[in-house]
């Protein structure tokens, strides 16, 4: 059998344990190493699953990420999403609409400092959702809301998606981290417009509620102090260059601890259960990058990138065409797979498309970051969406897909203007560099 074909084959072998629910990094590693197996020797194989996961265990760049999650565990045990959400709350909430426009805020104020996007919405399902429904908001509408608010973490530094994604492209994670800027300061205001239009067109949807006194939106604000003091010590010492970002992670982690500390919410029972939550996840992480390492190897090996490229170079259509075949692509494989999966999966093949037509693999990685969270909320799966309905069944997953679209057209909108003109992420690193 030919390189080529051994590499259809294993592509196919993969997506085949995918849909048997074999776990993806374990599908990955068995069909990475069977497959160099079948170019190479098995001697060579098994040296090189062997090998990999030491290199990717030792990665430097991957330290950021369990210091980033663990930084997670104690804002929520701080009760700063609360406070957050409060503080938004207090200063929008007599707006119609005022409610949902707080919880994108505090959702993106929270999702900076506490770095995934599933705890983000269950944290703000259980803190905002219960004050949204009391307020006489609708219930699809809430949830809705909560879930693009969620989402939206993706697309704000610290982001693990980021992150791993430059670990996979080996593209420097600073550069990616300013990118991410303004693009996602024209995501939270196309969020917000989507809220606007959706409660002028249907007022029932957001009753306004009763203004807050002064003095106590002053308490609100008080009350939300440390955790924005937190947010501003992570960006102001990233983007002024005071912090590497592995630096940012543990100063990060070692501030929202004391917060928690001094706030005496830090208990030896949830401290233990925040540490086995990091190490849980941060193990499922590299467990993911380790097969996605010996896949990418095997992928290269079998030339298959070359291959899509040389094939094309034969389709009648512009780069642009290309690019907007491969979005369209990437939006079929989110409604499927989860945002890590497809992200790690179509990696090795995309990346090299992307650089061969001439665009920056940094654009590429905020565009691909945008797709990974449309992905946490199109439907059929629409992970963020399923975690609302899990803790709060009596919201139908009906209602709350029917509701998402507006933000699904915005993040579409969103996606269209990054494609169209690149500089809206260039060009904020470039001024930097110059």
């Amino acid at each position: 059998m030919t390189a080529t074909g051994i590499g259809i084959g294993g592509i196919v072998a993969l997506f085949v344990l995918v849909a048997m629910h074999i776990p993806l990094a374990f599908a990955m590693i068995v069909v990475g190493v069977v497959a160099f197996a079948l170019q190479t020797n098995w001697a060579s194989a098994l040296t090189f699953l062997a090998t990999e996961p030491s290199q990717v265990l030792g990665s430097t760049d991957l330290a950021a990420v369990p210091l980033f999650l663990m930084m997670g565990a104690f804002v929520n045990v701080s009760g700063f999403a609360r406070d957050l959400y409060a503080a938004a709350a207090a200063l929008l909430g007599h707006r119609r609409g005022g409610l949902s426009y707080a919880t994108i805020g505090g959702s993106a104020a929270f999702g900076a400092i506490c770095g995934s996007s599933p705890a983000t919405v269950a944290t703000f399902t259980q803190v905002a959702l219960p004050e949204m429904l009391k307020r006489g908001y609708s219930p699809g509408f809430s949830g809705a809301t909560i879930a693009a608010g969620g989402a939206l973490k993706a697309l704000i530094p610290p982001s693990l998606s980021m992150i791993l994604y430059c670990v996979v492209a080996r593209t420097y994670i600073f550069d990616v981290f300013i990118a991410a800027v303004i693009p996602a300061l024209i995501t939270i205001t196309a969020n917000l417009i989507a809220i606007a239009v959706m409660v002028r067109l249907d007022p029932a949807i957001a009753p306004v509620s009763e203004r807050v006194s002064r003095q106590d939106k002053l308490a609100a604000v008080r009350r939300a102090a440390p955790a924005a003091l937190l947010i501003a010590i992570i960006f102001a010492g990233l983007y002024s260059g005071v912090f590497t970002v592995n630096e940012a992670a543990s100063v990060a982690a070692v501030v929202s601890f004391a917060f928690a500390l001094m706030r005496r919410t830090i208990t030896p029972t949830n401290l233990v259960s925040s540490l086995r939550e990091t190490a849980l996840i941060a193990g499922m992480i590299y467990f993911v990058l380790i097969g996605s390492s010996i896949f990418t190897y095997f992928i290269s090996l079998a030339k298959i990138p070359e291959q899509l490229i040389a094939l094309l170079a034969h389709v009648n259509l512009p780069p642009i065409g290309i690019i907007v075949l491969m979005l369209a692509a990437y939006l079929v494989l989110g409604a499927v797979f989860d945002e890590l999966a497809a992200m790690v999966v179509t990696l090795p093949f995309a990346l090299p498309i992307i650089v061969h037509f001439g665009y920056d693999p940094v654009w590429w990685a905020i565009i691909n970051v945008i797709i990974v969270e449309l992905g946490l909320v199109i439907p059929p799966i629409g992970l963020v969406i399923l975690i609302i309905n899990a803790m709060r069944p009596d919201i139908p997953l009906r209602a709350l897909y029917r509701n998402i679209v507006a933000f699904v057209a915005a993040d579409i909108v969103v996606l269209a203007l990054l494609t169209l003109f690149p500089p809206l992420a260039l060009w904020l690193p470039a001024l930097l560099r110059g």
